[in-house]
């Protein structure tokens, strides 16, 4: 009888197991790729006389489409990401060409739909010859953060002087995730960012942290990192590239990086870096904060 008792209790259990197994079980619910792609197309100056813009060479892109959760662009090979599915280009070869873009549309579980547009496009401005040799030597050369020097970063008011606000110290950074970055520029346009070079001895780790402005960073789509003030330090992201290019809006010398492409310091925005001053070996950039609130300032070396 007991036996029997049990038995009846295993079995029992196990049904009672084996439900509530099947309560726990998840369902993904509809796989839908997106639809009905859209790209609305921002020829900067373009008018009825000047059909293909006023010269500057940039296009800003707006992509939508429907059950679309996120974007990216693709130009030239290079993938950008653009959760908000905005995007802009700096096209620079000289005189008029025609650039073929492709926006891809993300839905659930990563099931995605594909569009490219071409657009024709005027770029009329043409680097000077002591610029491009100082930025990438011709070839390729690898920038840092003059971190032994006063004021390699900072921020101030929009439109205002140099570290109106802050600049940093010698050193004052050290450990943020921020130093051992390497800015590599290359004369075929493209811009690879190493944001652990001391992890690259003697084997090749693409995995490293970056430094930048709370939920701002947040736009690099990575985890955790270390909260400290409006500062998150030390947040995990790997090697990327990307590409840049040369303009001059304004008469003012500006490096604009595709994508989430960055320098320093992540603030968003437009990721167009304008060369407040040069030298052969030496660039002070500005660039102003995704929230519209500061400018802020950046002093670069070549490795």
């Amino acid at each position: 009888m007991k036996n029997l008792k049990y038995n009846i209790g295993i079995i029992l259990s196990l049904t009672l197991l084996f439900c509530s197994c099947q309560d726990e079980d998840f369902t993904l619910g509809e796989i839908t790729a997106p639809s009905n792609i859209q790209v609305e197309v921002d020829i900067v100056g373009a008018d009825t006389n000047n059909p293909n813009g006023d010269g500057s060479g940039t296009v800003n892109f707006k992509a939508s489409a429907d059950n679309a959760i996120s974007y990216q662009f693709v130009y030239n090979s290079i993938v950008s990401l653009a959760p908000n599915g905005e995007m802009s280009y700096d096209f620079a070869v000289l005189g008029l060409n025609t650039y073929a873009v492709t926006v891809i549309a993300f839905g659930t579980a990563g099931a995605s739909s594909t569009k490219t547009i071409e657009v024709e496009v005027l770029s009329l401005y043409e680097p000077p010859a002591d610029l491009i040799t100082m930025l990438n030597a011709n070839g390729t050369r690898s920038w840092k953060i003059k971190s032994e020097a006063a004021n390699h970063f900072g921020l101030g008011s929009i439109g205002g002087p140099p570290f109106e606000y802050y600049g940093a110290n010698p050193g004052d950074k050290t450990g943020v995730g921020m130093y051992d970055d390497r800015y590599i520029f290359r004369s075929d346009g493209t811009f690879t960012h190493i944001t652990n070079n001391t992890n690259d001895d003697p084997t090749t780790d693409t995995s490293g942290t970056v430094f930048g402005r709370e939920v701002l960073i947040e736009e690099l789509g990575g985890p955790g990192g270390n909260p400290n003030g409006a500062d998150i330090e030390n947040y995990p992201y790997s090697d990327y590239t990307a590409q840049y290019t040369l303009t001059a809006p304004g008469g003012v010398e500006t490096i604009s990086l595709s994508g989430l492409a960055f320098i320093g310091y992540y603030v968003g925005g437009d990721h167009k870096y304008q060369i407040f001053s040069r030298s052969a070996n030496e660039m002070v950039l500005k660039i102003t904060d995704g929230n519209n609130q500061f400018d802020w300032w950046f002093t670069l070396i070549p490795e």
